[in-house]
């Protein structure tokens, strides 16, 4: 029964937030299902994640490195899927990360893009084991 049912995340501009998660989001296979001033909702295998205007307008942005959430890691299929969401992420707000050890950052088994939006949140796409077994064992 391991899982999340769904993830929010509280933004300081939903307008800058809605481009720049709802782009990486989409190409991840979720689907926008909900909108409303303040937030969106968007929903994909099985779960959904929020984003929604803070209450808390004192930050100027989020600092994944002070105590809460560092990212969110999401599946992104195959490592060419990863490839293209990393190719194509800057026109859409996000810089790589660790982009000189793309795409091993994480260990010679992990297959994965690490990127950070104008806000300072930090997503990761992540290949597929069987997916990066398969490529590399053909």
């Amino acid at each position: 029964m391991a899982g999340f049912h769904h993830i929010e995340v509280w933004v300081a501009d939903i307008e800058e937030a809605s481009v720049e998660w709802g782009w990486l989001l989409s190409r991840l296979g979720f689907t926008l299902t909900s909108t409303w001033t303040q937030g969106q909702t968007w929903t994909g295998g099985g779960a959904y994640l929020t984003l929604t205007t803070s209450p808390n307008t004192t930050a100027e942005t989020h600092d994944r490195r002070r105590p809460g959430v560092n990212h969110l890691a999401f599946k992104a299929g195959s490592p060419a899927s990863v490839d293209t969401i990393m190719t194509d992420a800057a026109e859409h707000g996000w810089r790589p990360l660790y982009h000189d050890r793309y795409p091993h950052a994480g260990g010679p088994d992990h297959y994965a893009g690490w990127l950070e939006n104008s806000a300072g949140f930090k997503a990761e796409v992540v290949a597929e084991l069987s997916a990066v077994n398969a490529a590399t064992s053909g």
